[in-house]
């Protein structure tokens, strides 16, 4: 009996143990908390939240510098309500920017596109495969402005080969053919078109050195890594003091910010307006058309806003407002034209 006992409470004794042993262990960990929700997209009239801008080229340049003025009013209620933000997006002349715009945000009308021209259209001709972009591409919305390229040499170029007019410059280009190096902001961009204008009009070869943008293109010819370039009216004007300008690629002088200096077409050289650039602003195709006429009535009021125009005037910047109907038709006009001009230089 007394043996039965001892393994009676030895086994209880046991039991105890291993339920005591049980609840000492840890607590198992608790189970991770919920992922927060993605944020709601704003709802409501359009705009509800801010407007994007993807602006191609690198900041301080005419396109940036422009932009930002004439979306500079933007959060008033009497235009859009809602600021615009400007995200630069640099690169092949326009492409990296232009490509991204195309295909990567959603129609919605919160990603806008800061277009030039004959910028888009030619390189949407030159590189069907690589351009990802055209007019059939985009809805336009306005444009602000239509700024001449402009003929600029560096300082000590011009004075040690005594170069003081467009005449003068193609005179030394002949008897240095390909040693003249012009600078311009990329491949098919307006700069590269008045290149090629140039070159075709008074029979010289030239040496085209393409930058990132109108600022690095213009910081070459100021510091003598190149010859020459060609510019944005707007960008030479506030540099007037540190290059020469020699001719405005226009059909007549710009009165306004550079009375004193002529057109090619002044000095005996066939060269008008063909790279002339047009800036202005489109939305994807897919943009709700009420979307769609909201931005076109906000961001073309706008452009007649006294502070946008004296700021405008104040940065030597010409104006030139259209609405979305004759965008379209400069558009087509231009894409006409530069069909007939680049036909050589198209990639199959």
């Amino acid at each position: 009996m007394k043996r039965k006992s001892f393994w009676l409470v030895l086994g209880t004794i046991l039991i105890v143990a291993v339920l005591l042993g049980a609840c000492a262990q840890p607590a198992p960990a608790p189970a991770p908390a919920p992922a927060p929700a993605p944020a709601p997209e704003p709802e409501g009239e359009f705009p509800a939240k801010f407007v994007t801008v993807i602006a191609p080229w690198n900041p301080g340049g005419a396109s940036d510098f422009q932009l930002r003025i004439v979306t500079m009013r933007s959060g008033l209620e009497e235009y859009l309500g809602q600021p615009t933000v400007i995200v630069n997006k640099p690169g092949a002349g326009g492409m990296v920017g232009w490509n991204w715009v195309t295909t990567e945000p959603e129609p919605d009308g919160y990603t806008l596109i800061q277009y030039n021209v004959p910028h888009f259209i030619a390189q949407s001709i030159v590189y069907p495969n690589k351009a990802e972009y055209g007019i059939a591409t985009w809805e336009p919305i306005m444009n602000w402005g239509a700024d001449p390229a402009v003929l600029i040499v560096n300082l000590e170029f011009a004075e040690t080969n005594g170069i003081d007019t467009a005449a003068d410059y193609v005179s030394y280009a002949k008897v240095h053919p390909g040693e003249v190096t012009v600078s311009g902001a990329g491949l098919f961009v307006g700069h590269h078109i008045a290149f090629l204008d140039l070159g075709k009009a008074a029979d010289v070869d030239l040496t085209y050195v393409p930058h990132t943008g109108g600022v690095p293109a213009l910081t070459a010819v100021i510091s003598g890594d190149v010859s020459s370039g060609f510019n944005n009216l707007s960008d030479a004007y506030r540099s007037k003091d540190r290059v020469k300008i020699l001719a405005v690629a226009d059909v007549e002088r710009n009165a306004e910010f550079l009375p004193d200096v002529p057109t090619f077409l002044e000095s005996g050289i066939d060269v008008k307006n063909a790279s002339n650039n047009y800036r202005g602003l489109a939305a994807q195709k897919g943009t709700p058309p009420a979307v769609l006429q909201k931005l076109r009535d906000a961001y073309y009021a706008q452009l007649s806003d006294s502070k946008v125009i004296s700021k405008m005037a104040a940065g030597g910047s010409p104006m030139y407002p259209m609405n979305a109907s004759e965008v379209e038709a400069m558009w087509q006009e231009r894409e006409t034209f530069l069909k007939t001009l680049l036909v050589e230089y198209i990639e199959k």
